[in-house]
């Protein structure tokens, strides 16, 4: 058999480690990596800016629990491609960033576009290399297991330019998928326990790490075992349904001084997979004992909180260790927590005449079917709909709290719309994270993506906005003026339909979710909800 080029022998071995995908901005360099995808039955995906790329493989790394794929050029490329790669760093998405970078022959040189990629990557990938033409295998398989391990996250695997088209060295063989972490100690385990049977009144804390392992039925089990509330980082809703008579509420978001109301009377912390980099404990977490289950011991201040049981190792076997256990029935008040729940529901719900962001959520969900994906960008809306949306599962709600950049939404969404071709997808972002992002309605248009772009226009950075009231700033936060609200009838040939009130909106989602291409729904709100229900007391 003919021996494979180095493009050749990276498209066949990430085609065997379930990859179908690659997203970025081609350059000549690329062009080898590009036939041999193709050969390969690994569709490339053009996208408008290399930061998209990094996103949309994040969110595919996620979705299809393979790594997602981008890559960048020389330079601009790669530092444009920074910023989605920095969001699966601290999004914990598996991602293999490939980027073209000088030649052996040229390093240490001064050459047009040519920075050091291995530096520039370093802070934001879990491991960064240059290939070698010897070692092709051992590299892309090192990097699949090091992307999937816990923590997930980005590789980067620099391309020197020109070995596209060399011959393919031998290399390591085939490796497997990451091992698992290891079983949590006995001892630890035991210790936890008798911190549950001291305390009068736990609270559980799910975060981004409880997803992974797939424990939502378990944490249902032990919540209804123990009959102890549920608060969930933004990140892992869906990972309990907010109709669950122990579910709490969500962290950090809209009214979190009313999830506050539960957690500050708990004597114990039992965190499930709770992962800081969405928010860290100390922030929300009365003066207690926590109970921390992870495959990483906690971060936590441990002079402001000495009293830590660290469960490290797979959750899985740590929550059926407890579950085995003889634990008492803790004494909180199921119908006060009730209560609670539904006065914070309540307050969520649209306000009667008023066309603002509850009522875009609220439509937004009764609309978008059961198994529909919604994906939301950063800003004020992010807040709200952290609380208020109804979420089924954690693969039904996606958005960035680990890096948290504007521009998130309309990429995210085209990723879920690839990965998830079963599964209508809905984006929410508002107008500054769209105007980011906005060539991408060309990448949705082209890979003939049905998604549903509605756009939350209040022409301003709404979040920075109220910050600013609330210190009395009067520097503007405006960028767009009155007069430039007309819309056009089409972008990049992706239509739009511009709504001011309910009632339209709602037959535009309709029409658009019924559509068999890309639409963009300008929602004109009215943004007076947002000072009521966000940036609220933590504790």
């Amino acid at each position: 058999m003919e021996k494979q080029t180095v493009a050749e022998r990276i498209a066949a071995l990430l085609r065997v480690h379930g990859v179908e995908h690659v997203f970025g901005v081609p350059s000549g360099d690329w062009l080898p990596y590009m036939e041999a995808f193709a050969a390969a039955g690994i569709e490339f995906v053009l996208v408008a800016n290399e930061a998209s790329a990094g996103f949309m493989a994040a969110v595919y790394g996620w979705l299809r629990g393979v790594p997602g794929v981008c890559y960048g050029t020389f330079g601009p490329g790669a530092t444009n491609l920074a910023t989605g790669v920095g969001g699966a760093y601290l999004d914990r998405a598996p991602v293999i960033a490939f980027t073209s970078e000088t030649p052996d022959s040229a390093l240490g040189r001064t050459k047009q576009m040519m920075i050091d990629h291995q530096e520039l990557f370093r802070p934001i990938t879990k491991w960064t290399t240059r290939l070698n033409v010897a070692n092709v295998d051992g590299i892309v398989h090192a990097a699949v297991r090091e992307a999937l391990a816990e923590y997930p996250g980005p590789v980067h695997i620099g391309l020197p330019s020109g070995i596209g088209d060399q011959p393919a060295g031998g290399g390591a063989a085939a490796a497997g998928l990451p091992a698992s972490a290891h079983t949590p100690a006995p001892d630890a385990v035991s210790r936890a326990v008798a911190a549950i049977r001291g305390a009068s009144r736990p609270v559980l804390a799910v975060g981004l790490s409880a997803i992974r392992p797939g424990v939502a039925a378990t944490i249902d089990e032990l919540s209804r075992r123990l009959a102890v509330p549920v608060v969930l980082t933004p990140m892992a809703k869906g990972m309990l349904p907010e109709d669950h008579p122990w579910y709490a509420g969500v962290l950090f978001h809209a009214l979190s001084d009313r999830v506050a109301e539960t957690h500050r009377q708990a004597d114990l912390v039992i965190g499930v997979g709770y992962d800081p980099v969405e928010f860290d404990y100390e922030s929300w977490m009365p003066t207690v004992p926590l109970i921390h289950i992870d495959p990483r011991p906690a971060d936590i201040d441990r002079r402001a909180y000495p009293h830590v049981i660290d469960v490290v190792g797979d959750i899985a076997p740590a929550l059926d260790f407890l579950l085995a256990e003889d634990l008492p029935v803790a004494g909180w008040d199921m119908a006060a927590l009730a209560e609670r729940r539904r006065r914070m529901f309540a307050d969520l719900e649209p306000r009667a005449g008023l066309f603002g962001p509850f009522a875009a959520i609220s439509i937004l969900r009764e609309e978008l079917p059961e198994n529909g994906i919604m994906t939301c960008d950063v800003g004020a809306h992010t807040h709200l709909i952290g609380q208020a949306w109804r979420t089924p599962d954690p693969a039904a709600q996606l958005m960035s709290n680990g890096w948290s950049s504007m521009g998130f939404g309309v990429p995210s969404a085209i990723g879920a719309g690839i990965a998830r071709p079963d599964r209508p997808v809905v984006c929410v972002t508002g107008d500054g994270g769209f105007m980011m992002m906005a060539g991408e309605m060309a990448t949705a248009r082209r890979q003939g993506l049905p998604i549903v772009f509605v756009v939350l226009r209040d022409r301003a950075l709404g979040l920075i906005r109220i910050k600013q009231g609330r210190r009395g700033s009067v520097s503007d936060a405006t960028i767009l003026e009155p007069d430039g609200d007309r819309s056009a009838d089409f972008l990049f040939g992706v239509p739009v339909r511009s709504v001011s009130d309910a009632d339209g909106y709602r037959r535009a989602l309709r029409e658009a979710l019924a559509a068999q291409e890309p639409t963009i729904i300008e929602a004109h709100i009215e943004i007076s909800e947002y000072e009521e229900t966000i940036l609220r007391p933590h504790k």
